[in-house]
């Protein structure tokens, strides 16, 4: 057996046992998706958002990438943030990074002159090593070194996320979402929180949004 085809056969199997147990299951998931949270993680194969936290499908909209960014210049996560914000009124958005990570490891090291996608992605991340090399350096272990890295970019991401007009828009008018910064960790499965910003947060002059004067 190839090792896709197992995939689907054990997606079958989860389709009949979920129809055994609860018949109506997917006529009823399959009217509407109201997930309460914007999950916003890492693309590592070992943190699946809805396992770690023990979510059923439609609780949790997910968007994962490589270090767990949000890119203002990157349709992709900028979209999901907007549907998830101004169409699905999620309540809370989270950034969870994970311990261990391979992209943050990838950005503490020399760019690869073969993976030039990838290098112009970790920049954002060499960004904040370089904002923060004083303190990381410190630390007397690559380990601890990558994993303050992590934390620290955990910390950007959320508070980019304040910097966006999306945020800032549904935060003045519906007093929502609620951002988290949330760090996993592999070796005891355990979920650390790092920073949490509510609604009305104070933000830097320089990424507030202001309405045009009137005409």
């Amino acid at each position: 057996m190839k090792p896709f085809e197992k995939l689907l056969i054990e997606n079958k199997a989860w389709a009949e046992e979920k129809i055994l147990h609860e018949p109506e299951y997917f006529r009823q998931l399959s009217q509407d998706q109201t997930p309460e949270f914007l999950w916003i993680g890492c693309s590592d194969s070992r943190v699946p958002a809805e396992i770690i936290v023990n979510a059923q499908p439609g609780e949790i909209f997910v968007h994962r990438n490589i270090a767990n960014q949000m890119v203002a210049t990157d349709f992709n996560s900028q979209s999901v943030l907007q549907y998830a914000v101004d169409v699905l009124k999620v309540s809370h958005v989270i950034v969870c990074g994970h311990y261990n990570c391979g992209g943050i490891k990838a950005a503490l090291s020399r760019q690869r002159s073969d993976l030039v996608l990838v290098n112009k992605w970790l920049i954002h991340i060499k960004d904040i090593y370089r904002l923060h090399q004083a303190e990381i350096e410190t630390l007397d272990t690559q380990e601890k070194q990558v994993n303050r890295l992590v934390e620290l970019n955990i910390i950007e991401q959320v508070h980019r996320l304040s910097h966006t007009a999306i945020v800032q828009h549904a935060w003045k008018r519906e007093q929502r979402p609620v951002l988290h910064g949330w760090v996993y960790g592999l070796n005891d499965g355990v979920i650390k929180q790092l920073i949490t910003l509510p609604p009305g947060s104070q933000i830097n002059s320089i990424y507030q949004f202001v309405d045009p004067p009137a005409q």
